[in-house]
């Protein structure tokens, strides 16, 4: 729906591909679909859910096993963004570098994308918007 020609809407770092392809096979599921929602301080919140069925309008990105799917109404939020997966002493959990994001809230839980219009003039020029 929203992309470029030859370039994956996200990326995986290998710690993400791990978790996300384990949480599969665990489960079962088909893979792990990833949106965006309004809520939190900043407005929105990221949301994922386990799929059984994958929807025809999903953005599919596969890696080794592991199988992403970006809800219709989040791509043109989550393009160029990257998935990771850290572990630290007292929490693990899946980490977004998303180039979208103009702020977030103290405690990373929600964000706040950058302005329509700024990130289609980022794509007309670059071809995805930059890391920040």
């Amino acid at each position: 729906m929203f992309g470029i020609p030859g370039k994956q809407a996200l990326t995986m770092t290998p710690a993400a591909i791990k978790q996300i392809a384990r949480l599969m096979d665990k489960e079962g599921h088909a893979g792990l679909r990833i949106g965006v929602k309004k809520g939190g301080c900043a407005g929105m919140e990221y949301t994922m859910d386990y799929v059984t069925d994958r929807d025809p309008h999903d953005e599919i990105v596969e890696k080794d096993g592991a199988v992403v799917m970006i809800a219709p109404m989040a791509q043109m939020f989550l393009f160029g963004t990257e998935i990771d997966y850290e572990v630290s002493l007292l929490e693990s959990g899946f980490k977004f570098n998303n180039p979208n994001v103009a702020d977030a809230c103290g405690c990373g839980e929600s964000i706040k994308f950058k302005d329509m219009d700024e990130l289609a003039e980022q794509v007309a020029a670059n071809g995805a918007p930059k890391l920040t």
